[in-house]
């Protein structure tokens, strides 16, 4: 299996992003600049990482969703291939289309930066099948327009095709009104593509996929990659 992450002016979770994926998969990602315009042949999985991509002008996303890879990457997810994409990454993906809804101002206004609990919503991903429904994993949060929105007919269709991959729940010790960290619409903290082959969240699991972080629950959907394609 080989996997490649894009690389966008801003990102500053690519080498985390590609760290996670070698210790997953056995062998170091391809790394692709934003101006290219193919992936290299053989890829599996195209991560989309975090950052503040040109510097989140215009919206968040929205200038490296046009970046020229952008149109392989959609290609790609075309196919059937697999998108992982991540806080900065899950933005561009909206706005490339991968991904319905939209991700707008914290509630708060404020940058947030803090662990939060997320229960897993549905296993029919290959990004999610070495979870069980209702698993609690504790990652970390980092940005500042982080609030995921849609309109009712997409929240509909989000969850009636169990397209809800994780929802912000309330951890050991904290209160419930603290569990989501951005005013995201139902708590959603992550969605899937209609055919469940790009995934998006704004929590980092890639920050949280190694113990020697302080939590390694993140690693479970990096190495479930691995399994998907084994089986």
């Amino acid at each position: 299996m080989k996997a490649a992450v894009v690389i966008f002016p801003g990102s500053n979770c690519d080498r985390d992003m590609a760290v996670a994926f070698e210790q997953a998969l056995g062998a170091a990602p391809a790394w692709v600049w934003h101006k290219e315009t193919a992936l290299p042949e053989g890829i599996d999985v195209v991560g989309l990482p975090g950052g503040f991509s040109f510097g989140d002008y215009l919206r968040c996303g929205a200038i490296a969703a046009r970046s020229p890879i952008m149109r392989a990457v959609a290609d790609h997810a075309g196919r059937g291939g697999m998108v992982l994409a991540v806080c900065n990454g899950w933005q561009v993906a909206i706005e490339a289309g991968l991904l319905p809804g939209a991700l707008m101002r914290n509630t708060s206004l404020k940058f947030t930066c803090r662990e939060v609990t997320l229960r897993t919503e549905t296993t029919d991903s290959p990004f999610l099948s070495g979870l069980s429904i209702g698993d609690r994993l504790r990652m970390p949060v980092a940005h500042h327009d982080g609030a995921f929105i849609a309109d009712d007919a997409t929240l509909a269709q989000l969850n009636g095709e169990g397209r809800v991959a994780f929802r912000y729940v309330a951890g050991n010790h904290q209160a419930a009104e603290r569990a989501n960290p951005n005013g995201s619409v139902e708590d959603i903290a992550g969605a899937l593509s209609a055919n469940r082959r790009v995934l998006g969240m704004m929590p980092h699991p890639e920050r949280a996929a190694d113990p020697a972080l302080g939590a390694a629950e993140g690693g479970r959907l990096f190495s479930a990659l691995t399994q998907t394609l084994a089986a």
